[in-house]
């Protein structure tokens, strides 16, 4: 399915200069979920999964499908203050500003295979602090799934060890 003509893009938000890739045009309709589901699951089939790190918010919304699917467990990064029980933390810089984010300290056992869902990679502050929480915890990072890459602005090629895998690139932008 070509992914990238059913992504909305949104000028200028939300910031002047950046051109949004919305994805939740590829949430509201049911067969494209489905296909966008599988698809991201689809590279990770024949790996031994214990886990999947879903990322706030988007990722919540992928990963979670997969892991039911899977029949294993999910385990929230949220920003700062919204998880209920002892956290650990790591902070990180996005392409519009500073932010922390959270893992409950033990949602991931050590040695614990992990993949980490979100859906769209950029500078990779978010993810990187992700992969800092989940190395915390002892988990092993099996592979990434994403929907977009944007790896004009460099987050792609800091993750390279980690089986990064997404349906649609934007080369130049």
């Amino acid at each position: 399915m070509d992914y990238k003509s059913k992504i909305r893009e949104v000028q200028d938000w939300p910031i002047k200069g950046v051109n949004f890739k919305d994805i939740t045009t590829l949430l509201q309709n049911g067969e494209i979920f489905r296909s966008v589901i599988d698809a991201m699951a689809a590279p990770f089939a024949n790996e031994k999964i214990d886990k999947i790190v879903v990322l706030d918010a988007r990722g919540f919304l992928l990963g979670t499908p997969i892991a039911y699917n899977r029949g294993i467990g999910v385990c929230l990064v949220r920003k700062k203050g919204k998880l209920p029980f002892k956290t650990v933390e790591a902070s990180y810089m996005k392409e519009y500003g500073p932010d922390t984010v959270c893992m409950h300290e033990d949602t991931v056992k050590p040695g614990e295979r992990v993949l980490i869902v979100d859906d769209l990679l950029a500078t990779g502050g978010t993810l990187g602090a992700a992969v800092e929480l989940v190395e915390k915890l002892g988990g092993v990072i099996v592979g990434v799934s994403l929907i977009v890459d944007l790896p004009f602005l460099g987050g792609s090629k800091k993750f390279e060890k980690y089986n990064l895998r997404w349906l649609v690139s934007y080369d130049n932008e």
